[in-house]
């Protein structure tokens, strides 16, 4: 893999001097969750060095996550892998480090030199075989074999990246609003069961990176993550190309069932009996449709895939029950071609009267937005920019651009301003509502958490101080060190005028939590609760908790603590749940997970009073408006759900727009406000429809 020296702006793009004791010396690659460096020990060995993205660093969830790619890289580290050398996940940012292993990845390979010739894919996949056969003997599943993932050293193949691997007895299987596997790589149960997902899962990935080894495309082919999804589960791969000797165990990989997939093994056995064959080989011829061409051959053979790519004339489509139940992506139904067109910016259009509308403020390419109300005004934000809305009729009152961030979370009124961050969390600017025009402006510090409450942005830092900043001038108010907690998070909900700042032990066992007066720093009150907790909602004297697995911050139960009498009450969930949002309304805590569950739970009671399989693979969190329960999907329905029962009473149409391979790393709330709900879309819409009436969305 050739070094890439760091160029660009950005937070980032200065390279970090050492991690560890490690000095990092150039830049392999980026990825979504963390720059992998060349560096040098001491002794003078070369080593790659993953270091998380700073944003990430100070996430509890996704630490977490990466203690876990660490102790699965070193649990396979060996002849198929690259041997982890040391490794830091506690570090201020963390950092693993493996053995540097020189050539590139089979996603490089095929796009500089095409598909692989006949003797080098049958090698490439007995070496992916016999990589399997290892990670599968220590008891991990990968999950996410895909040809990036796969390095081609001199001495074989090598699988790298574990970071959302599990151990193949675990009962936790994803992380919070993440895209958990590659869609085109992913096997058929990683969509319809994926707490299910095994080593088999491993065989079909397998399958799939040695079609695209040997054609230059997979065996499932879209643009849209959603098509292919419901290709993967439906239809019969496309092995235009492949070996013709090689394509029955290939078929054999991407069988639909687990079971009827070999074992890494029997995938050895059976490449030794073709191995000799491999000098008069026939290939399978391309495929036709209609009247298209066929493709002419390559000088070397393999039969190419015709010119004019053939696509499944569809679009995406939910429908009140899922035809990929628990997946991870949304619901699909096949459409002809006049499904309706992606928006582009423009003008709001309205049903006169009705306050039903819909807008796109800014172009679609600037993905979902994120949006709150305040101010009688919805206030959103998108990469780059901050606007407001008339909530009547989606009118667009003014817009104003500020630097482009990789996360953006909705604006806060605060203050009497509009509160927005930028810069990767490191600044904030006030905005005047009626203007947009900044206010003030201020740089934070890293490492911090945040939150407002009445009136006041407080910030949380690594040393356990909080900071309170008046959010109508920017000016700091007081500062003081919280006994006990050290790096606190903060919370806090509409209606309630206390911030809660809480830390948990260091062995999970218990949670520091303090309700801090934002105004002056005084802690109201401060209990050591049982357990890992996070807080998701309060009420009636109340704060509501979900209760967290500290390895995977999976859900095991949701708690309900009351200051005055310091008392708590634990509902068990019936099974643990991934990847969980939570809502509180009342005494009634709603929660959706990971593979589209939606349960209704009555801490009064302390009973569980309904659930729904939504088949949203990871919704947003819910909001309730005591009638009604509101969720918003990755494709950009918006769904609403009877509070009572759990019926599933409307949706919307999903509004996915051209990117529809984007997902996006947090989903936004519904909003509730003059009988109507406010939502947003992928394609850059933000709509309104009426409240009472979800039959007719």
């Amino acid at each position: 893999m050739a070094p890439q020296h760091n160029t660009g702006a950005g937070a980032e793009a200065e390279l970090p001097e050492y991690a560890g004791h490690y000095r990092l010396e150039s830049r392999l690659g980026s990825g979504g969750m963390g720059v992998v460096h060349r560096a040098q020990s001491a002794s003078g060995m070369t080593l790659a060095v993953k270091v998380v993205h700073t944003e990430f660093a100070k996430d509890p969830e996704f630490r977490g996550r990466f203690r876990q790619e660490v102790a699965a890289a070193r649990r396979v580290s060996g002849a198929f892998t690259a041997p982890v050398v040391d490794a830091d996940p506690d570090a201020e940012r963390p950092w693993m480090a493996t053995l540097f292993i020189p050539g590139p990845t089979l996603a490089q390979e095929v796009k500089r030199n095409g598909p692989m010739a006949p003797a080098q894919l049958r090698r490439l996949m007995a070496g992916l075989a016999e990589a399997l056969r290892d990670i599968h003997r220590v008891g991990v599943v990968h999950r996410d074999l895909k040809p990036s993932n796969v390095l081609l050293a001199e001495d074989g193949p090598k699988v790298i990246d574990f970071g959302i691997s599990r151990p193949k007895d675990s009962e936790l299987r994803t992380e919070t609003g993440k895209l958990i596997g590659t869609p085109p790589f992913m096997a058929p149960e990683q969509f319809r069961r994926p707490r299910e997902v095994g080593p088999a899962a491993d065989i079909f990935a397998l399958g799939s990176v040695l079609v695209h080894a040997a054609t230059g495309r997979g065996p499932f082919d879209s643009d849209s993550p959603y098509v292919v999804a419901y290709q993967v589960v439906h239809d019969e791969p496309d092995l235009t190309g492949v070996p013709e000797n090689l394509a029955p165990l290939i078929v054999r990989c991407l069988a639909k069932e687990p079971e009827d997939r070999p074992t890494p093994d029997e995938l050895m056995r059976e490449l030794r009996s073709v191995a000799a064959s491999y000098d008069t080989q026939a290939f399978i011829p391309a495929q036709r449709t209609g009247d298209e061409p066929r493709a002419e051959p390559r000088a070397d053979g393999p039969g190419r895939r015709p010119a004019a790519r053939f696509r499944r004339r569809s679009a995406v489509l939910a429908g009140a029950v899922g035809l990929i139940a628990g997946g991870v992506f949304a619901s699909m139904q096949l459409l002809p071609d006049d499904t309706r067109p992606a928006s582009s910016a423009g003008p709001a259009t309205s049903s006169p009267g009705s306050g039903t509308w819909e807008a796109s403020p800014v172009s679609e390419d600037a993905g979902t937005p994120q949006c709150s109300y305040g101010d009688d005004k919805l206030l959103c934000a998108q990469p780059g920019e901050v606007y407001a809305l008339s909530p009547s009729d989606g009118t667009l009152l003014w817009r104003r651009s500020v630097a482009k961030a990789r996360r953006v979370d909705p604006p806060v009124l605060s203050g009497g301003l509009v509160q927005v961050t930028t810069d990767e969390e490191h600044r904030v600017e006030a905005l005047d509502p009626e203007s947009g025009m900044t206010r003030w402006q201020r740089d934070l510090p890293t490492h911090t958490s945040m939150g407002y409450a009445d009136d006041m942005l407080l910030l949380g830092h690594a040393d356990g101080r909080l900071t309170g900043v008046d959010s109508a001038s920017g000016d700091t108010r007081w500062s003081r060190r919280m006994s006990g907690q050290k790096s606190p998070s903060l919370a806090s909900f509409a209606g309630d005028p206390s911030m809660y700042a809480t830390t948990m032990s260091d062995d999970g066992s218990s949670t520091r939590v303090s309700a801090v007066d934002p105004g002056t720093g005084e802690v109201r009150w401060a209990a050591r609760l049982e357990g890992g907790l996070q807080p998701v909602g309060s009420g009636d004297g109340s704060v509501y908790f979900l209760s967290l697995d500290t390895v995977y911050y999976d859900t095991g139960a949701v708690v309900r603590y009351t200051p005055e009498s310091e008392k708590s009450r634990r509902v068990a969930l019936p099974v643990t749940r991934e990847g969980v949002h939570a809502g509180v309304y009342g005494d009634r805590v709603y929660l959706v997970a990971a593979g589209g569950s939606l349960e209704a739970f009555d801490l009064g009671t302390g009973k569980r009073l309904w659930q729904l399989e939504t088949a949203v693979p990871r919704g947003s969190t819910p909001v309730a408006d005591g009638d009604h329960v509101y969720v918003t999907a990755p494709d950009g329905r918006l769904l609403a759900v009877s509070a009572a029962d759990g019926d599933l009473l409307g949706q919307t149409p999903p509004r996915l727009g051209a990117n529809a391979d984007r997902v996006p790393p947090a989903l936004p709330e519904p909003l509730t406000a003059n009988a109507h709900i406010y939502a947003s879309a992928p394609d850059g819409t933000v709509f309104s429809v009426n409240a009472r009436n979800p039959s007719a969305w």
